[in-house]
């Protein structure tokens, strides 16, 4: 294994060699509560590096209490969420090549939660909204076997939305958490797509629409579609999410025609 180990460290030395080097400036907020500030440190990279990479550098070489999270390396865990030059981003997933090359390069904590301390934030809150919506409710199985029958095009409609991989890069740009602090009133962009993925999909029996209006607060989203914009994993959260659950809650509450039929059927139903 040691050999192998000095192979591989060799070749990844040789093609660091190989690789163009330069030095960039880095601006990382450092420290908590009111003493927290930017901190500067120069950086030598290598062409290739990503946010997290020169971070990790700095980490081991120039300030070893810098505390930063991260797991996967590879854009799958959310673990690596900050802000890069002000924008919600994976730290592993910018390549230094993408930022101005004639600029500081600044990296800071999400700004939707509580800070912690350096670049890393209590996202907890997450979990606990997540508990409180109405979990998936199944219809019976339609065969005796125990199993159901769906149609191909409802599965994929609602198959976008398991692609989520919990970085909270939408609730940390949605205004309503980041700006107006809602959290107590709002579920936020990321928990609208996880309920969307409950309400429309072909198995389950529950009504979230009340709960969408009342409790989730899906009204404070005026749908400016900034969270589809930092999503990594492309997913449509607006269009395909939270404006066909508004439409929900318009027909289910501010749909006069609509409330007609629903009188009207019910009238019926007892009168029969």
């Amino acid at each position: 294994m040691s050999h192998a180990g000095d192979a591989y460290t060799a070749a990844q030395d040789a093609q660091d060699a190989g690789a163009s080097h330069s030095t960039r400036t880095f601006k990382i907020w450092r420290g908590a509560g009111d003493s927290a500030k930017f901190e500067e440190y120069a950086q030598d990279v290598v062409e290739g590096m990503v946010v997290l990479d020169a971070v990790q550098e700095i980490q081991a070489t120039k300030a070893n209490d810098l505390a930063v999270r991260w797991n996967c390396k590879a854009g799958k865990c959310g673990s690596c969420s900050a802000e890069v030059n002000g924008m919600p981003k994976l730290m592993c997933m910018t390549r230094l090549d993408e930022l101005p090359a004639d600029e500081p390069i600044t990296v800071e904590p999400m700004r939707a939660f509580p800070h912690v301390r350096d670049l890393v934030t209590d996202v907890s809150w997450n979990y606990r909204v997540k508990k409180q919506i109405t979990r998936f409710t199944p219809r019976p199985p339609d065969a005796p076997d125990g199993t159901w029958r769906i149609q191909q095009s409802d599965v994929d409609r609602v198959q976008e939305f398991r692609k989520c991989i919990e970085c909270f890069l939408c609730q940390d740009v949605c205004h309503v958490l980041r700006d107006h602090h809602k959290h107590e009133e709002f579920i936020g962009p990321r928990y609208l797509v996880y309920a969307a993925a409950l309400e429309m999909h072909p198995l389950d029996t529950a009504d979230r629409v009340p709960e969408l209006k009342q409790a989730h607060g899906i009204g404070y989203c005026n749908i400016t579609k900034c969270c589809t914009k930092v999503c990594p994993e492309h997913i449509t959260i607006t269009d395909n999410a939270i404006i066909p659950l508004k439409e929900r809650v318009v027909d289910e509450f501010y749909d006069p025609i609509g409330k007609l039929v629903k009188i009207f059927s019910r009238r019926k139903t007892k009168g029969s």
